[in-house]
């Protein structure tokens, strides 16, 4: 005739419903996570390049007003001459040859870099993630054949296979964009396979499976949200690697046309102006110090920031 509940008769749910809103585990969670992030310096100095990066991407329009309406990504020039000149009023950071304004590349150069990083990084994690899953968790046929295609990816010298796929396809950013979803995605297949590999022995897998949920469902609300953060991680990385082997395309003259807002296709108008002439070797350095290192920041920022990542999210070493 008990009509209050013992307090061993109270389910987890109650208890969570009962809890103070400061007490509820997945915002304690989420708040310790944000703690973490926070205490780490490399996590303010990698976000605070990365915001700085972001906000030129945005305000791109107002800090440099482009003067070619229809081709935004144009930069304008002033002139003809061949030599490049020190920076002005008129150009703070200098001219290129045949006076192309740097300022105005670095600044639209910024939101090309976004552009094909998160393109690029986008595409290929969905199909990393499509194809590690399958591979992970039928395994069998599927396993076999994904992974040996894996393989193949792996063994093609990926420079040399992307100069040729980049001629093949016609110069330009978009080839080289294409060209690096094609040649992009089994670093993540093969990440995600290992960790679905893992997790699918787990007890709580053999569980939704008795309970009669379909593939689809196990696969989508059990393993990959136990298995996506180590490839998000790699991923946050990978923006800034794939930035830079756009720029090392471009500057091989594979990139877009000339006077095009990429800091890569920039480094590469400026390359017969490395060295100045006898009397001052360093007449020119501004041409091709400050397009490197805008390339150079924007790649170490997303390197702390993924590094930052893996020490809040990952498992063995959020709790130390």
């Amino acid at each position: 005739m008990e009509s209050v509940k013992t307090e061993s008769a109270i389910t987890g749910s109650e208890r969570e419903k009962k809890a103070p809103v400061s007490e509820h585990p997945k915002l304690k969670e989420t708040l310790f996570t944000l703690k973490r992030f926070i205490k780490n310096p490399l996590s303010i100095i990698g976000l605070t390049i990365i915001l700085g990066f972001a906000i030129i991407a945005i305000f791109a329009p107002v800090l440099a007003p482009p003067e070619y309406v229809n081709n935004p990504y144009k930069i304008p020039h002033d002139g003809w001459k061949i030599t490049p000149s020190a920076p002005s009023v008129d150009h703070p950071l200098g001219t290129m040859e045949q006076q192309y304004d740097i300022l105005y590349g670095i600044i639209w150069g910024t939101r090309s870099a976004f552009k094909i990083g998160f393109t690029v990084v986008f595409i290929n994690l969905i199909i990393g993630t499509i194809l590690g899953s399958i591979a992970g968790y039928f395994g069998g046929k599927f396993d076999e054949i994904i992974m040996r295609l894996t393989d193949m990816f792996y063994a093609l010298p990926f420079l040399v296979v992307a100069m040729a796929l980049v001629v093949a396809l016609g110069r330009g950013l978009q080839s080289i964009i294409i060209v690096m979803i094609i040649l992009g995605w089994p670093t993540y297949t093969r990440m995600i396979r290992g960790d679905i590999l893992i997790i699918r022995e787990k007890e709580y897998i053999q569980a939704a499976h008795a309970s009669g949920s379909s593939n689809l469902k196990i696969i989508l609300r059990h393993i990959l949200p136990n298995s996506i953060y180590s490839v998000l991680i790699v991923a946050s990385m990978n923006i800034g690697t794939v930035v830079l082997t756009a720029a090392a395309l471009s500057f091989l003259g594979l990139g877009s046309e000339t006077g095009y807002a990429d800091w890569g296709q920039m480094v590469s108008m400026c390359r017969n102006w490395i060295v100045g002439p006898p009397e001052n070797r360093l007449a020119y350095w501004y041409v091709v110090f400050i397009p490197g290192f805008v390339i150079a920041l924007f790649v170490l920022g997303w390197n702390l920031l993924g590094d930052a990542a893996r020490d809040v999210f990952d498992p063995k070493m959020r709790r130390k």
